[in-house]
């Protein structure tokens, strides 16, 4: 259960004092956020790979040629980088699935994978590698110390908007244009 003060289920944007940090202009998906730590995705550093590269690694029979397997696989995070992260539409019925939010689940899970490749897994998704994690604590300090912005789960940011533009347009749904952001903290 989270409280009202957690910031699960929104995105985090990065600032300009994470630059030259593993988290420089990222953007994340925060899917976790309890007593315990933080947990996100980050989705908007490609990695090298394709979905449909990901599914050949795996071994798994492509049987389709939806777009969607053209899409990058994400760098979720620095930590775990070995183990995958799907979040997408629709319900969690998939063997290791988490429920969120406006309809979005996260799952882990090998029969994911071999429903995309068949062409009967969700219609919106990204595939990431690794997550962001953060101890107790220690987000709610890296935002009071303007490391990152916050703005509410916007699903048109997660799926619609090309990966190389999601920095810019998660800040400019602020107001703010990217050229003005400052290095100095504006909290109390």
């Amino acid at each position: 259960m989270t409280s009202l003060n957690s910031f699960q289920h929104q995105i985090l944007i990065a600032m300009p004092s994470l630059e030259d940090s593993w988290f420089e202009k990222t953007v994340i998906y925060l899917a976790e956020d309890n007593q315990h730590g933080s947990m996100g995705l980050v989705i908007n550093l490609p990695h090298k790979l394709s979905v449909a590269q990901l599914l050949e690694h795996f071994k798994l029979e492509i049987q389709t040629d939806s777009p969607e397997l053209e899409n990058s696989v994400l760098m979720g995070g620095p930590v775990d980088v070995e183990h995958g992260f799907i979040l997408h539409k629709g319900d969690a019925n998939w063997q290791k699935s988490m429920e969120l939010p406006d309809g979005l689940s996260m799952t882990v899970s090998e029969d994911l994978l071999k429903a995309i490749a068949k062409g009967t897994g969700p219609e919106k998704f990204i595939t990431c590698l690794g997550f962001s994690g953060w101890e107790k604590g220690q987000l709610q300090q890296e935002i009071q110390d303007n490391s990152w912005l916050t703005i509410p789960y916007n699903e048109s940011l997660l799926f619609d908007v090309p990966i190389e533009s999601r920095w810019e347009v998660a800040i400019r749904t602020l107001g703010i244009s990217p050229e003005n952001l400052s290095l100095d903290a504006g909290h109390d």
